[in-house]
This record gives structure tokens, C-alpha cells and sequence, in this order.
């Protein structure tokens, strides 16, 4: 399954993952204007995120002066930061790339989460327990992409690394 997962040690207990094909980084997309450039420059701030996520057990759980406010879609969150109800926006760098690319006034604050408890690994391919040749396929491909010069190309693209 090819669907954004962190591989966590949670998850390895359920499925086996690939090697990483992202080092997935999370960020907050904040006003240029703004003086928001580390989580604790948010305390006592509104920060949206997609509901369910990795992103908000971390709000939750690491950075308890903030104040995370949840939507069904990063959609209606940039739509209430556009309209000055939150301070930021909390995702995946790959998640909020397009968006930013669209929305100049906006921009990634400073500091990064990347909490190997909370993010894993980077994100994986889950293949079911016991698969271990198809694993071995999967890898072997992902090593040949890696290796070819658009690699980099397909990073900037997908993920603004």
C-alpha cells in the first residue's frame, strides 16, 4: 500500500515497509508577515491540521501551548488561514507544497518537526507480513530510482525538498 505512511515501530508491528522513499519532514505554513518562526514563537496560537493525524497527536502531545484546530481537509484550514482564524497550518512538506506554490504571501516557519517517535522513519510502501519477495522487488526498485539523475528532479517536485 502506497499511501503517505510513516513507518513507525507501531506500524512495523502490523505490516512490513519498504525502504524510506521519503524523509518526510512536517512544517507550518505561516504569513510571511508574521514573526512566527519556531513552535514556541505559536504559544497560545491557533494552528489548523488535518483531522486524525500524525500532526495533530503531535500538536497534542509535544507542543501543549499551542492550540490545534482540526478540519477534514488541509483545504478548509489554508481557506481559515487566509481568512486570519488561525496563525498556521500544520503538514506534511509534501501535503502544503502546492498550496504554497499558489499562495506566495505564505511560507514554511523556520522550524520543522521531525520527532522520529511521532514521524518514523520517513514514508514507506506497506507490504503484508510475510511478503518478503515482493519487499525485495519493491526495494530493488526503489533503489533504482533513486540512483537516476531525475531522482532529485521528482523530490522537488512532489515533496520541495
Amino acid at each position: 500500500m502506497i499511501a503517505g505512511m510513516d513507518i513507525t515501530p507501531k506500524r512495523e508491528q502490523q505490516v512490513s515497509f519498504s525502504q524510506p522513499y521519503y524523509e518526510g519532514l512536517s512544517a507550518v505554513v505561516v504569513t510571511r508577515k508574521g514573526a512566527y518562526h519556531t513552535f514556541a514563537d505559536l504559544k497560545g496560537k491557533k494552528v489548523g491540521l488535518e483531522n486524525g493525524t500524525t500532526h495533530q497527536r503531535y500538536l497534542q502531545d509535544k507542543q501543549k501551548a499551542i492550540t490545534p484546530v482540526a478540519y477534514d481537509s488541509y483545504l478548509n484550514a489554508f481557506t481559515d488561514l487566509k481568512n486570519n482564524r488561525l496563525e498556521g497550518v500544520f503538514g506534511d512538506v509534501a501535503a502544503i507544497g502546492k498550496w504554497l506554490k499558489n499562495n506566495p504571501d505564505y511560507a514554511i516557519m523556520d522550524e520543522r518537526a521531525s520527532d522520529p517517535d511521532y514521524y518514523g522513519k520517513g514514508l514507506g510502501i506497506a507490504v503484508r507480513k510475510g511478503n518478503d519477495a515482493l519487499l525485495q522487488e519493491i526495494n530493488a526498485a526503489l533503489d533504482k530510482v533513486k540512483a537516476s539523475p531525475e531522482y532529485a528532479q521528482m523530490q522537488e517536485k512532489w515533496f520541495m525538498q
